[in-house]
């Protein structure tokens, strides 16, 4: 299962900035890797796993901007296709290798 973290927050001052980095830093905590700039995605061993990385994050959601959680499963995100410029081929995505502890 795959928790995928979209987001588009205000930068236009230093407040803005400051929520929008102190929200990036929790993520990177949490152990979301940066998928493209604005998306974060983790791994998670579950679904349950995955609605506690959820609550976890509505916790520390800020007060400005638009915040998108999504659960994929491993097929779907295996599926996924993804372009680097149009001369570029097209790369798979190959899922992230997982190590965890319990």
């Amino acid at each position: 299962m795959w928790l995928m973290i979209y987001f588009d927050l205000p930068t236009e001052d230093k407040t803005d900035r400051k929520e929008y980095t102190i929200f990036r830093k929790n993520l990177l905590k949490a152990g979301f890797k940066m998928f493209q700039f604005s998306i974060y995605v983790r791994h998670c061993m579950s679904k349950e796993q995955a609605e506690q990385y959820k609550k976890g994050i509505k916790k520390i959601l800020p007060e400005k901007g638009h915040i998108v959680i999504n659960m994929i499963t491993d097929k779907q995100f295996g599926d996924m296709e993804v372009y680097h410029g149009i001369k570029t081929k097209k790369t798979v995505h190959k899922p992230m290798p997982v190590l965890e502890f319990f």
